[in-house]
């Protein structure tokens, strides 16, 4: 039996991985993580307000809300900094990749073609064996268009993959009118993987002070399902390697991921809570249930749930909203 799984056309001994988290500042964490199980590392993101034109108050935002992200969680050491400073991240790479043996995974983030994007090649050169493109972008301006706001992350992508030849990955939202069409055109633009989805961390407020307050929740498996319902949608119909981020805690999870048609998972919130040693636990948890049900690859099983298997997707989609609401009348 084997767990291997292609990624980016990367070679994984299993589909678990560690997502982009500020984790990756510290060079410890990544020996924890690998020695854990990890099956590959994604970098903690370079935000394009950090090459070369943020001003500090973005800055000393940025490195808080890293500092604020891994503390309390007693399986890693405080991330003291998370460095801002583009060169430390480049020697943070070339450090990483002497350090494991796992694939590397740069991490950009960013979402207008400015001078940011210089940044790739260099990552590339610094040993990055791929890199993720992650488009944290919440338009609020009257006048960005759907329309508008896709051609931009299209010519991002066209720009990256130009300047690039190791393989690139687009970490996403779902808010997307017309998903599966823009998934397509990003492929179509140069994208060789989707990473689905990111989270933006909603806000909440002081009604003491008045005051909104930055509101860092970890993921929960409740999360998931939106997840597989557009892996279930994409795969087998767009070339691209899927990826789920947000949402697997269990191996349970992490399995509905793979039936639904992903390569790999990224996992940052339930190695938080569990420890690096939650990789073994998950690669196990499959491995268990793929003896059960007689499989011997995850080729043989990826992707069996999802939606091209049903005659027409779209009726099954409505069909399954009509029986939750006949069950609620009942």
């Amino acid at each position: 039996m084997t767990l291997a799984t292609t990624y980016l056309g990367l070679k994984l001994a299993h589909p678990f991985m560690l997502g982009a988290s500020p984790l990756t500042a510290d060079l410890d964490n990544v020996r924890r993580v690998e020695d854990g199980g990890c099956a590959a590392v994604v970098m903690h993101s370079l935000f394009e307000e950090q090459i070369g034109h943020g001003s500090a108050r973005q800055l000393a935002a940025l490195e808080a809300a890293g500092r604020d992200f891994a503390a309390g969680f007693a399986h890693f050491p405080l991330v003291e900094a998370v460095p801002h400073d583009p060169e430390h991240y480049l020697e943070q790479i070339r450090r990483i990749k002497e350090a494991v043996s796992i694939p590397l995974i740069g991490s950009l983030n960013g979402s207008g073609p400015d001078g940011w994007l210089r940044f790739a090649p260099l990552i590339e050169q610094a040993g990055a064996d791929a890199l993720e493109l992650n488009v944290y972008y919440l338009p609020t301006a009257l006048e960005d268009s759907a329309a508008g706001i896709e051609e931009r992350i299209e010519s991002v992508v066209r720009s990256l993959r130009s300047t690039i030849r190791i393989p690139l990955a687009v970490k996403l939202t779902p808010f997307y009118t017309g998903f599966a069409n823009f998934a397509l055109r990003l492929e179509a633009a140069g994208a060789d993987g989707l990473v689905l989805f990111n989270r933006f961390y909603h806000p909440d407020i002081d009604v003491e002070t008045l005051q909104m307050l930055p509101n860092l929740r970890l993921s929960t498996s409740a999360e998931l399902q939106l997840r597989l319902h557009w892996v279930a949608t994409l795969s087998e119909k767009i070339r691209t390697s899927l990826a789920v981020t947000g949402g697997v805690h269990t191996a349970l999870d992490g399995i509905k991921a793979l039936l639904s048609g992903a390569h790999a998972v990224q996992m940052v919130s339930a190695v938080l809570q569990q420890g690096p040693k939650h990789f073994k636990t998950m690669e196990d948890g499959v491995r268990y249930w793929m003896t059960r049900h007689r499989f011997d690859t995850i080729d043989a099983f990826r992707g069996r749930a999802n939606l091209t298997h049903r005659a027409d997707p779209d009726e099954f989609e409505r069909s399954a909203y009509r029986r939750v609401l006949q069950t609620w009348n009942s």
